[in-house]
């Protein structure tokens, strides 16, 4: 087995959803894997493509949107390393309900249908077990959107990068003079909120100390300090 092959087993192992195969097993699931990388800013697929395969985040990430009529976009959540995206379209046959765009540079894997539908053929717990991780990320997207329907402007803004760098710590990031990879575009989406709001409160940030703003990256220098913003 190679040592890429052995990642994905590894990777697929501590996913809730496999964590009952066997070492064989994620083998054969690993071994129809399908390799996948973008750039910042490429979309993975659009709401409303048609689709039959579902994918697993290696590293990077990306975001979930939804577009509404009004010509408005939602951000409906962000996808890390361990994340699992794509199955809704794939279980119900529909299109996709939402656009995935990566943040940053990020590695996944695909899954195609076919390959899924017979792994839960012989394992049908592993269906529940999907189909609650899915649960999941809806309960955290309403909470999120109801959270940010009480909170002004700054504590949005203030409470997705909050969560970056707490995520960024989880990875092995320093305590402080944390580096998130994203634009202010990107965080304004998350925070539900317009990019010359964000981009001012940003501003405020900086002169503050608390952050310290680049081309297409924010150094959180104070996460404590971010931390006060929110409410």
């Amino acid at each position: 087995m190679s040592v890429e092959m052995e990642t994905t087993v590894a990777l697929l192992g501590r996913l809730s959803s496999f964590s009952e195969l066997s070492t064989d097993e994620l083998g054969r699931l690993a071994d129809v894997a399908v390799p996948r990388s973008y750039e910042p800013g490429e979309v993975v697929f659009h709401e409303g493509d048609m689709g039959d395969s579902c994918f697993i985040v290696l590293s990077g990430s990306l975001k979930a949107t939804h577009s509404h009529p009004d010509g408005r976009t939602i951000a409906l959540s962000e996808l890390r390393a361990g994340d699992m995206f794509g199955e809704l379209a794939m279980f119900s046959g529909e299109s996709r309900s939402a656009t995935i765009e990566a943040i940053e540079e990020t590695n996944a894997i695909a899954l195609l249908g076919p390959d899924v539908r017979r792994l839960l053929i012989a394992h049908p717990d592993i269906a529940i077990k999907m189909l609650s991780s899915l649960a999941d990320r809806v309960r955290t997207a309403n909470r999120r959107i109801a959270s940010q329907s009480f909170q002004g402007v700054a504590s949005r803004v203030a409470g997705v990068l909050t969560s970056q760098v707490a995520a960024r710590q989880a990875e092995g990031a320093a305590e402080t003079h944390v580096r998130v990879q994203m634009t202010q575009a990107d965080i304004a989406q998350l925070a539900g909120t317009s990019r010359e709001s964000a981009s001012r409160f940003l501003a405020t940030l900086e002169r503050a100390g608390v952050v310290e703003l680049g081309r297409g990256k924010i150094l959180v220098l104070d996460p404590e300090a971010l931390q006060g913003y929110v409410y």
